[in-house]
């Protein structure tokens, strides 16, 4: 057997014939710190999407919310209301003079008319001062009379005097014509009818004084009379009064009706202004309603409501309203238009239905806690498969219990979320699960 040797150097010859070297191309670092940046400005922007995105969204479970669809319909504006029975009238029934309770003539609950005595107080004190009070006035009527008997006695003086001076100057006159006749015949010495004519110049100059001295007198006592009746019309007014205080002792019915809270005991004191009760008018009552604040603008007097009592309908117009605000409502009287329910009880509750309009075509939504919390200006309105609810801004008017009237923002058709939005009030994105 013959061995052939190869030689290495021919091998290696044939291999290096064969293989061929590979030159790698490698990225510039200027263009790997380029796609670097722009790799973790994309990685950046994403996961703040991401947060973002979680941030205005949240999940919730499709069967913790309520659904309402937008409709067309007719709008009925009412409201309804909690009502309390209140008398039409109450006359309150206070002590004008104090005193101790000598008798009680009727009890509470009991029917009573005007005028009608209810109890009986004493007063002492007061007995005596009426009693000074009256000397008092007396005296100074008397005085009054006193000094209007002067007047008239200086008016009828003045009359008198006026009357003799007038009586004279007649005789004086005849006189005169006389001595005037003799002293043309000579009989009478021109002295004489001198005298004559001096005595009956004075008399007609005198008369002439005291009839314009009678006339100012009568002028100022007219005057000073008036005054002295008006004074004496006062003082006798003032002594009415002191003994009506007396009569004020004695507690009467104001009005006609059912004596409530009337309750004095004999012996009892009363001060000046206590109250003992109160007269409520029998028969006759009203309704009082408290009523939300959102209503304020839209309810007037003369606005018309209904209760029913009773299996009958009564009719009630708004009387008055009291728009101070407290605790979020306002306060309404109603009154029965006509015949109102019996048996009815003072502060008995009744739920009359407030009509604020006429019934109207609209838009609806059903009224839902959503509108507390979004105060009627957005809603979470739902995408077409129901799995997603988005924030839409939304305009809405007049509510009533079960119906909201929608303005702008939603359409017939779409869905929005109507329960309370507690919870997620801040998003603008919802996704509903079935979990």
């Amino acid at each position: 057997m013959s061995v052939v040797k190869l030689q290495a150097t021919e091998a290696r010859a044939s291999g290096t014939a064969m293989d061929r070297a590979v030159v790698t191309k490698r990225l510039s670092l200027r263009q790997r710190i380029l796609i670097g940046g722009a790799a973790l400005i994309i990685i950046v922007a994403g996961a703040a999407w991401m947060i973002a995105g979680s941030a205005n969204s949240q999940t919730i479970a499709a069967s913790t919310v309520s659904i309402a669809t937008v409709t067309r319909g007719t709008f009925d504006d009412f409201v309804p209301l909690r009502a309390r029975v209140t008398p039409l009238v109450t006359v309150y029934l206070d002590a004008v003079e104090g005193g101790r309770i000598d008798r009680v003539l009727v009890e509470d609950g009991a029917r009573v008319t005007p005028g009608q005595p209810l109890a009986i107080l004493s007063n002492a004190t007061l007995q005596l001062d009426v009693i000074a009070r009256e000397a008092d006035v007396s005296q100074q009527l008397n005085n009054l009379r006193t000094q209007e008997l002067e007047l008239q006695r200086s008016r009828l003086e003045n009359r008198r005097n006026l009357g003799e001076i007038e009586w004279q100057v007649r005789k004086s006159s005849r006189q005169l014509e006389r001595d005037t006749a003799l002293a043309a015949g000579g009989w009478v010495s021109g002295k004489a009818l001198k005298d004559s004519q001096d005595e009956a110049g004075y008399l007609q100059a005198r008369r002439a004084v005291t009839a314009e001295t009678l006339t100012t007198e009568e002028r100022l006592q007219a005057s000073q009379l008036m005054q002295l009746r008006g004074a004496a019309t006062q003082l006798t007014a003032n002594l009415r009064l002191a003994r009506a205080s007396l009569d004020a002792l004695t507690i009467r019915a104001p009005v006609a009706g059912q004596v409530s809270g009337f309750n004095p005991q004999v012996g009892q004191s009363l001060t000046r202004g206590e109250r003992l009760g109160q007269v409520d008018s029998a028969g006759r009552n009203k309704l009082v309603a408290d009523i939300d604040e959102f209503y304020l603008g839209r309810v007037q007097p003369g606005q018309h409501a209904a209760v029913e009592w009773g299996g009958k309908r009564y009719l009630l117009t708004v009387a008055k309203i009291y728009p101070q605000v407290k605790a979020g409502t306002f306060t309404a009287d109603l009154t029965f238009d006509g015949a109102e329910p019996a048996a009815l009880q003072r502060g008995q509750t009744l739920q009359p239905r407030l009509t604020l309009g006429d019934p109207a075509p609209a838009t609806l939504v059903a009224n839902g806690a959503f509108y507390q919390d979004s105060g009627g200006a957005w809603a979470f309105v739902l995408s077409k498969d129901g799995t997603l609810a988005e924030k839409r801004p939304v305009r809405l008017g007049r509510r009533n219990p079960d119906a909201i009237e929608v303005i702008g923002g939603l359409a017939p058709g779409d869905r929005i979320i109507s329960s309370a939005y507690t919870g997620f009030a801040d998003k603008q994105h919802l996704k509903l699960t079935g979990d």
